[in-house]
């Protein structure tokens, strides 16, 4: 399935004593040693703003530079370029870097079209992208399947594009991926009710490529790195949201920002051998929700949100059976939270403290402090423990 992550690619760690070394999560990255890529957001944010470039000018711009949330400035080739009867349409070959990305050579396509001023930017599925039909995402039942950082990332390229050229900045966006609705039946889409397509994702724009060995070496050089600096506070973050949760929550350094992706048990061990005197577990809800239920390997592909487990959870906070039976007929985790939430019921915190409780477990007694947060996409906190 497609493993779009959120994370990115600077900095670098070579060893050394702790003045000299760099660490935290963007150093530990570039430590695996693989090549990163984009995101289909990041592509589908390129064919849009050469499709509006060209249906203001005329003129397609090929390469066309966009600017990330992080700021990289990438550029992409055109592969498709196409303008008349009042459309243009723009489209690139996905990169998805070293990545064993199910999306990697898929051709993803943007049309676009001008609208009546005060229209905004809207946005269509087209052929291979997917339509969301059930509730508990991050985007209302019958919209296009296309994620909201990456609407936010289109909406400013058109609005600089406008700004540049003389337009309104008012159009329609269709964006399809070209044999996405095959691509779409090797991913979780489907069973999360996303239909006739695939998603449009990502949160920084960059793929971060996925190799467990690498990736769980990254993360023991990353808390050597904080260990041989002093630090006395680590985070095991799921991400980038989740990294910018802890940042403001306690202020932590770049050294000491481990990006566990889905290896909460690859942190939960090295720590254990080498303990941190304190160590924050921070990352989404249905991933932590993973680990409360005892899984150590949170990727999609290897372990599933219980929501029997999440009912359970549910009942010991309050919950009566009806609400408890709609936690475990959800049709995802956030799915679950929300209803919980509204009925005061408190899953999130009933889930950082679960996961806590198996974090201590693995550590089997080392000193090491740990606490957990729990964010949604957006990166608010949906539950937390207490330090323990």
């Amino acid at each position: 399935m497609s493993s779009e992550a959120s994370g990115e690619v600077r900095g670098g760690a070579d060893g050394g004593t702790a003045g000299e070394a760099e660490g935290g999560r963007e150093a530990q990255l570039k430590h695996t040693g693989l090549r990163p890529g984009w995101t289909t957001g990041a592509c589908a944010t390129a064919a849009t703003t050469a499709a509006y470039t060209a249906l203001l000018t005329g003129e397609f711009p090929d390469p066309v530079t966009i600017t990330l949330p992080k700021g990289q400035t990438p550029a992409f080739a055109l592969a498709v370029e196409s303008l008349a009867d009042g459309t243009a349409t723009a489209g690139v070959v996905k990169d998805a870097g070293d990545d064993p990305d199910v999306t990697h050579g898929a051709l993803v396509r943007a049309t676009v079209r001008a609208l009546p001023p005060g229209s905004g930017v809207v946005f269509r599925a087209g052929p291979g992208v997917g339509t969301v039909t059930l509730p508990g995402l991050p985007l209302d039942v019958g919209e296009p399947a296309i994620n909201p950082v990456p609407r936010q990332l289109m909406r400013d390229h058109v609005a600089r594009v406008a700004a540049e050229h003389g337009g309104t900045g008012d159009v329609e966006v269709t964006v399809s991926v070209d044999d996405g609705e095959e691509i779409a039946r090797f991913t979780w889409n489907g069973r999360l009710g996303i239909l006739g397509g695939l998603s449009i994702l990502g949160t920084t724009g960059v793929v971060v490529p996925y190799s467990c060995s690498a990736w769980i070496d990254s993360i023991r050089r990353g808390v050597d790195v904080a260990l041989a600096a002093g630090q006395t506070h680590v985070a095991g973050c799921t991400g980038s949201t989740s990294e910018k949760t802890v940042v403001a929550e306690y202020g932590l350094p770049e050294i000491a920002l481990l990006d566990m992706g889905d290896f909460a048990g690859a942190v939960l061990k090295y720590v254990r051998r080498h303990p941190v005197p304190r160590l924050t577990v921070c990352g989404g809800f249905a991933k932590l929700s993973k680990l409360a239920a005892g899984h150590l390997d949170l990727h999609s592909a290897r372990s599933q949100v219980d929501k029997g487990f999440l009912a359970e959870l549910a009942r010991e906070g309050g919950a009566d059976e009806e609400l408890a039976a709609a936690v475990a007929s959800a049709n995802t985790g956030l799915a679950a939270l929300q209803s919980c939430a509204a009925a005061g019921v408190p899953l999130g915190d009933l889930v950082a403290v679960a996961a806590r409780d198996q974090a201590l477990a693995v550590l089997r007694g080392a000193p090491v402090a740990v606490d957990v947060i729990c964010v949604d996409r957006a990166g608010t906190v949906v539950g937390r423990s207490a330090v323990r």
